[in-house]
């Protein structure tokens, strides 16, 4: 049997310190220009359905360009609808999350299109095995509260029904709630749905706990892709929560300014969420969003810029005041392989969202800015998580913890290791799982080995050794079922 310690329940933060990037006057300031923004520019939804709801709303629609101008009214109106709490629910009950305001989360990336082999090393293009075989990584680190991506694409099935194969592999491979970001058309969402009713049994139980969620990309600057809306109304349908994520480039699809660059992201992040609104008052709906910077002399994605922690930090502080939860772009280094640059890039990029309040943070395990799955960084990412956490809880103060009564016990040049005080308290010291913290001698006599070698080999038993929570066997016929029919649908339509 392998060396792994019983699976433990998820480890979400919940923050005691805080960190404003913005004043209250800068906050409003973006409000407003992104209201005007949305009234006198208006943004682009390519879906005569969605365009048919935003002009029975009273939006002005131009549906040759497929440009809707939202007035203010109706914008606040659909934002003040969207509920401020709600679940995600799981194959397991007792992983499902609350999103209550207070609680930040963390899941994995995607969806990377190759993998580093744990065994090889090698980089190589990236399988359905692969989506399942991180669904298990991610199910057993207590750092992961939700699997999202898929991490990697399943490219050995057929395009047409990937998104299906993809859902299947990570339900199979995690027990927690899954994020896909590949349900890209109102008919694959609706075959998802029924992936998800095998699973959970009836559409109350569905509503009641979403097993999935729905994240999609904005067409940045001020667009959507109308295959994503329609899918994202279809999920809203069934009360399974959505949200649109906008990745606007200062330099390139956004201002240079980080400012300008906010007005963007708030503009894409707003629209979708008030035309669900308008379609299905009270769905649940959150933001998301992943703001960058161009790299000057490339110009492509830096993954990992100063002002990539800003714009997280500032945009959550948008969000709150909207009374809606965040789903934040973090870790997903620029660097190429899990080194120094990775680990500064995911350090700062978690502090920044956590330290303002970010409800779900979406990154772990990722290398060249999404692209590239390791297992190692995956691990590793949960050990920086496991930092941050320790840091927001900032420092609690009480009669507990200030132990003025075990420190006149112990008195002048005692010791405290024996004392019931600290037995009591043992459990808050923090505990690396891969850091090392060895003599040197020790270390060198262990074979000189660093956090990747550790990640590496806890990886290896997780995968040995790891039994995630089974689906019963008349649910995977019915899967296969689905799989059968949606592929013969979805190939006739192509």
């Amino acid at each position: 049997m392998s060396r792994l310690h019983p699976r433990r329940s998820v480890r979400p933060i919940r923050p005691r310190l805080s960190l404003d990037i913005l004043t209250g006057k800068d906050v409003q300031a973006i409000h407003e220009a992104a209201l005007r923004v949305l009234s006198e520019t208006g943004v682009r939804f390519p879906s005569d359905r969605a365009l048919g709801i935003l002009a029975d709303a009273g939006c002005e629609v131009d549906h040759g360009r497929q440009v809707a101008r939202i007035p203010p009214d109706v914008a606040m109106a659909a934002i003040g609808r969207a509920p401020r709490r709600f679940a995600l629910g799981a194959r397991d009950p007792a992983d499902t999350l609350d999103l209550d305001g207070e609680h930040c989360y963390l899941s994995t990336d995607g969806c990377g299109i190759e993998v580093y082999d744990l065994e090889t090393g090698e980089r190589r293009r990236s399988t359905r095995d692969d989506v399942y075989r991180s669904a298990v990584v991610a199910d057993y680190l207590d750092a992961i509260a939700f699997y999202w991506g898929p991490t990697v694409s399943a490219q050995d099935v057929p395009p047409s029904t990937r998104p299906l194969h993809e859902l299947e592999a990570a339900f199979l491979g995690t027990s927690k709630h899954v994020q896909p970001e590949t349900i890209l058309s109102a008919p694959v969402a609706r075959w998802c749905v029924e992936m998800a009713l095998a699973e959970v049994g009836t559409t109350a139980e569905l509503r009641r706990r979403p097993i999935f969620s729905v994240m999609q990309c904005a067409v940045d600057p001020l667009g959507q892709d109308g295959g994503s809306l329609e899918a994202s109304l279809v999920a809203a349908a069934h009360g399974i929560p959505t949200g649109f994520m906008p990745m606007p480039m200062s330099c390139a699809t956004a201002p240079a300014t980080v400012a300008g660059n906010l007005v963007v992201t708030t503009v894409d992040a707003l629209a979708p969420l008030i035309l669900i609104q308008l379609a299905h008052p009270g769905a649940p709906v959150f933001f998301a969003a992943a703001p960058t910077v161009m790299d000057l002399r490339t110009g492509g994605y830096t993954g990992g810029s100063p002002e990539d922690y800003l714009l997280g930090g500032a945009f959550n502080q948008i969000c709150r005041f909207y009374g809606l939860p965040l789903s934040m772009g973090a870790m997903a280094t620029g660097a190429k392989r899990p080194d120094w640059q990775a680990a500064l890039d995911n350090s700062f990029s978690t502090l920044l969202p956590v330290l303002t309040g970010t409800a779900m943070l979406t990154g772990a395990g990722m290398l060249n800015g999404s692209k590239i799955l390791s297992y190692q960084q995956l691990v590793m990412d949960s050990e920086i998580y496991s930092v941050v956490a320790k840091v927001a809880e900032g420092i609690r103060v009480d009669a507990e913890t200030l132990a003025v009564e075990t420190i006149q016990r112990v008195g002048p040049e005692g010791n405290y290791l024996a004392q019931p005080h600290t037995l009591r308290h043992l459990g808050d010291i923090w505990r690396p799982t891969v850091v090392d913290r060895s003599p040197y001698e020790a270390w060198e006599q262990g074979g000189g080995r660093g956090a990747y070698d550790v990640a590496a080999d806890l990886a290896r038993d997780i995968l040995a050794g790891h039994r995630p929570r089974e689906v019963e066997p008349a649910v995977r016929r019915e899967w296969q079922r689905i799989l059968a029919a949606a592929g013969r649908e979805l190939e006739a339509t192509g």
